[in-house]
């Protein structure tokens, strides 16, 4: 059972970012690959409902499924999000689908993103562009975090801890009639811009 440590920031130049990773002893895991996610969930929105998602994600070539939940115990601060990850590989996610359906869940939420991926060998860094502007997250432990948002020029003031679902949800209430999804298909159909 792993912990997962986190937090985003907004990106204005990712051209930008990316030369200073680079800087910063960062090299390229995964190059930019279109990723798309679907979090199932109980028809009442039951896993939301207890902050859990249950995903299933297509990225790079790769199919993953996906529960995400916080910890049993809090951790002793709150600048980074935690929660616990168990995460596998699968070989289609159609059929995961299919599974999920059966067990009478429903497809809750769809999120797109173009996603690069990059490490220093002690955390990952991964840029994402999304149809509601650039994010970057740093994952790893807490420490290495707030040193690496220092080198990289990000005060702790830019951090965020919302997952895409829940910054979706406040960018919706800015553009209203943008839909239920954030892909980029639903967001250029509403004619919202960044």
């Amino acid at each position: 059972m792993a912990v997962e440590t986190e937090i985003k920031f907004r990106v204005a130049d990712v051209p930008a970012l990316s030369r200073r990773l680079q800087a910063a002893e960062f090299h390229l895991v995964t190059p930019r690959s279109f990723e798309s996610n679907v979090l199932y969930d109980t028809p009442d929105r039951q896993m939301r409902a207890h902050t859990e998602i249950l995903r299933i994600r297509n990225y790079a070539g790769r199919c993953t499924v996906t529960h995400k939940r916080l910890p049993d115990s809090s951790p002793a601060e709150d600048r980074h999000k935690h929660r616990v990850e168990t995460e596998t590989e699968i070989s289609s996610g159609e059929a995961m689908a299919e599974i999920f359906l059966a067990l009478g869940l429903v497809a809750a939420f769809r999120y797109e993103k173009w996603r690069t991926e990059w490490c220093d060998g002690e955390g990952h860094c991964v840029v994402d562009e999304t149809p509601i502007g650039d994010y970057a997250e740093l994952e790893g432990a807490p420490e290495w975090i707030d040193r690496t948002a220092a080198r990289l020029g990000v005060a702790h003031a830019d951090y965020l801890t919302l997952s895409y679902g829940r910054l979706f949800e406040q960018w919706r209430q800015q553009h209203p009639g943008a839909g239920e999804d954030l892909t980029f298909a639903a967001v250029a159909r509403a004619g919202a811009s960044t």
